[in-house]
Order: structure tokens, then sequence, then C-alpha cells
């Protein structure tokens, strides 16, 4: 059983008092409910709160989760939002499902743990060696502790790692743990940011970045001397760079060179240390991270991945979710980019929902405008009929298309 710090306590006795009050409003009558008085046990009955030996209070019912600052076991409220005591929940006769509780597999305490810059390793050997050489020599002289490995997103992104310490009797020390923080950087030279929109990758890796897991993604564009003579047009690549920042919500650094670019991340990584070292950093699985995500944490601890499950989330070729396979193959639609797909993902999540939604529509025309106004992207623009017509003609038209 664990208690209530004072903060969420003065919290739950302010929203307890506004729900009465909202209840008695919409009663009309003062003190009762829709049913009358009720029972101890009913399902109607307010539950009061108890004190406990120690002074303090218990937690609340499960129908109104708060965040509690003890995190051997966390309670969350499950998706959809929290029943009210005596409501029907998601609707009249459905039992009302219990909070999710986080259980984390480990916690890392300020001191016990170091911010260390990762690299992928094709950073460090693929392309211009010399420019791979300097790179890292001048994070070494910035004294930048980091370590290279295969990351299977972003080039760049930091962990949390636990300190260890050899014990009496142990040949080795054991395996640090660690926790990923919420930054991942992709790092594009202007020759490779060219191939890659020609190959495809540019829209994948993007894609691929957004559904990580982590918050803010950073896309480090390197220039160079010879981007006119590149099989693309300067303001083509400067476009692809604005609908980066504009359009998929990426935050943009420009550098002029690999000095530059090894600069910047000395100054994220001396930045992320500063921030971190000094919270108390929570693990989580990537299958909690939904539920997680909605917990309201005090400003000294945050909840992040481990790094086991960040990476192996992200490998290419794991197998897919029916979700996953479906927004690849709307983003083969000319026209649909990441975002787009992910708008369409949040009304339909399949391809059978989406045909489903199609054989309710009466006529064709009712079919092509039927995904005219989904809001897509942090502008929140509509799709539009184009595409809601192309979509549709692509999965209502029998046969070859014309």
């Amino acid at each position: 059983m664990f208690t209530l710090t004072e903060k969420g306590l003065r919290l739950g006795e302010k929203l307890n008092a506004e729900h009465t009050e909202q209840e008695r409003l919409q009663e009309g009558r003062p003190g009762s409910d829709a049913h009358g008085d009720t029972q101890p046990g009913d399902p109607g009955e307010r539950p009061t709160r108890s004190t406990t030996p120690g002074g303090g209070s218990e937690r609340p019912p499960a129908s109104r989760a708060f965040p509690c600052q003890r995190w051997a076991g966390m309670r969350l409220p499950v998706a959809g939002g929290p029943a009210e005591p005596g409501g029907t929940g998601a609707s009249a006769g459905q039992s009302q499902q219990p909070p999710f509780t986080h259980i984390p597999e480990f916690t890392l305490r300020p001191g016990g743990f170091e911010v260390v810059l990762c690299i992928d390793f094709i950073e460090t050997t693929a392309g211009a060696s010399h420019r791979k050489r300097e790179l890292v020599s001048e994070l070494k002289r910035n004294q930048i502790d980091f370590d290279v490995r295969k990351l299977h997103v972003g080039d760049f992104l930091w962990v949390a790692r636990e300190r260890v310490h050899s014990c009496p009797g142990q040949l080795n020390a054991p395996r640090p743990r660690e926790l990923v923080l919420d930054y991942v950087v992709e790092r594009k030279r202007m020759d490779d940011l060219c191939g890659s929109i020609v190959d495809g990758r540019f829209r994948e890796q993007k894609f691929r970045m957004k559904r990580c897991g982590l918050r803010n993604r950073i896309y480090l564009v390197e220039d160079c001397n010879f981007v006119k003579h590149l099989s693309l047009p300067e303001t083509t690549l400067q476009q692809a760079i604005v609908n980066t920042q504009v359009v998929d919500g990426f935050f943009v650094k420009r550098t002029k060179d690999v000095k530059e670019s090894a600069a910047y991340l000395t100054i994220m990584t001396r930045y992320l240390q500063n921030l971190y070292l000094q919270k108390t950093l929570v693990s989580c699985r990537k299958e909690e991270q939904g539920a997680c995500s909605r917990e309201e944490t005090d400003s000294d601890t945050c909840i992040l991945l481990t790094f086991i499950d960040f990476n192996e989330g992200a490998m290419k070729n794991r197998a897919q979710t029916v979700k996953e396979v479906f927004a690849k193959q709307l983003m083969q639609i000319n026209g649909i980019s990441g975002e787009k797909a992910v708008a369409i993902l949040g009304h339909y999540d399949s391809v059978a929902s989406l045909m489903k939604a199609y054989e309710a529509c009466p006529t064709e025309t009712g079919r092509e405008k039927l995904l005219v106004n989904i809001k897509c992207g942090n502008t929140q623009r509509n799709l539009g009929p184009a595409l809601s017509k192309t979509v549709s003609q692509l999965y209502c038209t029998e046969g070859p298309l014309g």
C-alpha cells in the first residue's frame, strides 16, 4: 500500500469536490444520486478517504488514479480515461477495467549513472574514412565519452548507463543497465540527403524515427561544397529540409562541416548531462510506453525506455504488425507521406477497418470523400479530396487500375 504525497492528496480532494458538485447540479437534488440513497457497496456510492496509522491517506479508488511518487507499483489510468464511480464507463453494461500498474524493472538514481553518447557504427566505418576519423577525433578532443554500437534507428542518441563496480569473487563487473534518453539524431550530408531522397530512404527513415518512441527528433544536415553538382536541384533539397521541420516536426540543425557537427554533439551531450544527472530515471518497456507517457510525474523523475527494448523495437527485419504493414502500403501512394499515413491510421488501423468503412458508404462519391477531412501533421491540414479519391480507387476498384 502506498500513500499520496501532500500535493497529490490536495489534487484528489479538489477533483472529488468538483465531481460531487457536478453531480448535484445535474441531478437537481443536492446530496443524492440518480438511484436515490445508496447503500454501502452499491455502484453509486462515493468512496471515502480513510487514514492510515501513519497519518497519511490510502490510495484513492481505482477509478481515480493519481500519480504516486513511490515507484514499486505505479497505477495508471487505462486508455479511454477513468470511469467515474457509479458511471457507465465506456458504454452501459460494460464492466470497468482495472487501472494499469507499472512495476519498473529498475530505477537509476542521481549519482548512480552517467550520460553517454552512442554512435551508430556506420558513422565511423562507411563513407570517406578521413571524415569518419575526423568526427571521432573531434569528440575525443572535446573529452566526450562515447560508445560505438549498432543502432537500428538514428545515427546518434544518448543513454543513461548504470555505474557498476566489480564485486569480490567476480571475474568481471556486472553488465550495466541502460535507459535511452528522449533524444535521437539523424545525420545527413547534403549529398547523402540527395541519395536518400532518390532511393526512398529519406521518407522511410523519418517514418521509423517517428515511431521509435523518442519524442525529440533531430535532423542534423551537414553542408558540402559540391551541392550544385548533385542529381537533384538545390531547391529540391532545401524544400525537403524545410518539410522535415515544418511538416514532420523534427528539429533541423544545419552545420557547415564535420567539425561543426562534432561541436554540436558535444554541446548536446553536456546539455543532457546537466539535464538528467540529477533526476531519478525509471525504466519501462516498449509495450508500456503509451500508458507510462500519461503518468504525471514530478520534475525530478523521468520514465524512459530500456536500450534493449528500444533497439530491438527499431529493427527493420523484425516481425511487423498489421498496422505497420498498412502504413507502409499507404506510403507507396504518391503524395502520402509518413505523417499522412499516420493520420489515416488514427482513424483506420488496418485494411479491414478501412474496407468496412468503404462498404458502409452507399455511393461511390461517398467512398471517394471518406478521408477528405482527416487532419494531418502539426499543421492539421485536411488530407484533401485528391488523395482521398486516390486511396478509394486503390482499395475499391475491382480488377487492375486503368
